[in-house]
């Protein structure tokens, strides 16, 4: 029994010895870790001191510690506020049309580059694909702005010259929100696919030599092969999706929306904007996000604990 335990000590001193070999030798890479875990820690840690003010009556000048509680008075006013419904049902809407589209495009994208057989063209597609993710949102928002605009875009040329009248498609309750869609997809779709493209390069080619000389045909590689590969990479970049689900894309919206189509457009991240840094109220506003990002962790948390009930794929 002795020896056993002494055996277990000199093992577990082994161990560790051979691990802290292990780190002096990856030295390097602990110290390039070391600046974006800084960065967490100032930029996301740090301020989430500064969510104390979503649960008082904020006033500058007695700080944010010394000022009244509120007995969450401003999560009692957001369900009363008929603004703040309309944003939240704008911001469900926008972006769950956002999953349909901008999450399947990527995949549809990926599956069809995989199948392109001359290299030299493959490569050029996609180098062109991924370009648009390196716009900002201001640029993309003038380019839109100019193609549709009912004056001088193309898109209204080609009414017209077809004998239609002008569509001011910004100011349109009924264009405002497929536009969205479709300029968001084209913007993200080539970047949103480089892990799916990774995922299928990961594929053995034995398994298509198999499936072809059983009489498979291209059509049926891909979806009998190439999709079932891809379910476990689509089923964490979809949970990952989903905890952003009331992010409706602030960035694109603040750059394209008005007043005249604030019934279909403004959605949370918006009316934040609106009531924190237009109107002021930062402790309102601060109740508001704080609704946002909570609603997206237990929807998180929720869905990944449904879909590890049914396999092992999942965020943890």
């Amino acid at each position: 029994m002795a020896i056993s335990v002494e055996t277990t000590i000199l093992k577990a001193k082994s161990d560790r010895a051979l691990k802290w070999k292990k780190a002096k030798k990856m030295k390097m890479l602990y110290v390039l870790l070391l600046l974006p875990v800084i960065h967490l820690a100032i930029f996301h840690y740090a301020p989430m001191y500064g969510v104390i003010i979503a649960f008082k009556d904020f006033k500058a000048g007695l700080g944010i510690w010394d000022s009244p509680w509120n007995n969450f008075e401003h999560f009692k006013n957001m369900f009363h506020d008929f603004v703040f419904i309309r944003a939240l049902r704008n911001t469900i809407i926008i972006s769950v049309l956002r999953l349909v589209v901008g999450f399947t495009f990527p995949i549809i994208f990926a599956l069809l580059i995989n199948e392109i057989m001359h290299n030299k063209f493959k490569r050029t597609v996609q180098s062109i694909s991924y370009l648009p993710h390196f716009m900002s949102w201001v640029i993309i928002a003038s380019m839109v702005v100019e193609v549709f605009s009912p004056q001088r875009g193309i898109v209204n040329y080609l009414i017209t010259l077809f004998g239609g009248t002008p569509i001011n498609f910004l100011s349109s309750k009924t264009f405002f929100v497929p536009l969205l869609l479709i300029s968001d997809a084209w913007k993200e779709v080539g970047w949103a696919s480089i892990l799916y493209l990774a995922s299928i390069s990961s594929i053995s080619p034995e398994i298509y030599e198999a499936a072809e000389s059983d009489g498979a045909n291209r059509f049926h590689k891909m979806i009998y092969i190439t999709l079932p590969s891809l379910i476990p990479v689509i089923t964490i970049l979809f949970l990952l999706r989903l905890g952003h689900i009331l992010s409706g894309g602030f960035d694109q919206i603040l750059n394209l929306y008005s007043p005249l189509v604030y019934e279909v457009g403004d959605i949370v991240d918006t009316y934040v904007y609106r009531a924190g840094l237009v109107e002021f109220r930062l402790d309102y506003s601060a109740a508001v996000g704080l609704f946002k990002n909570l609603v997206g962790v237990v929807l998180l948390v929720t869905v990944n604990q449904i879909v590890r009930k049914f396999n092992d794929y999942g965020v943890w």
